[in-house]
């Protein structure tokens, strides 16, 4: 499990990035890049992590899925995900 302040400062992120979009998309569209420099960075959505919705782990993060690859072996093994059996021939 990730540690609690990593997932609160992603979360911190989220908002940010939520916050300023509209703004960003405004400045991006006058091509006023200097204004863009003015914002904060986390306003950036290129700073978002995608994290596990389980564990946290960044690393590893199947996007179809929304899970790291860890977390996906052990839902799908259990059958907790739908269509995903494991494969042999």
């Amino acid at each position: 499990m990730a540690k609690t302040a990593w997932l609160e400062r992603d979360k911190r992120k989220q908002k940010t990035v939520k916050k300023y979009a509209a703004k960003r998309a405004e400045l991006k569209a006058k091509k006023d890049y200097a204004g863009l420099a003015q914002l904060p960075r986390d306003a950036s959505p290129v700073r978002q992590v995608n994290r596990c919705a389980v564990s946290g782990r960044r690393h590893g993060f199947l996007r179809k899925y929304g899970v790291s690859r860890l977390t996906f072996r052990e839902l799908a093994l259990s059958g907790m995900i739908p269509g995903v059996t494991k494969a042999s021939w």
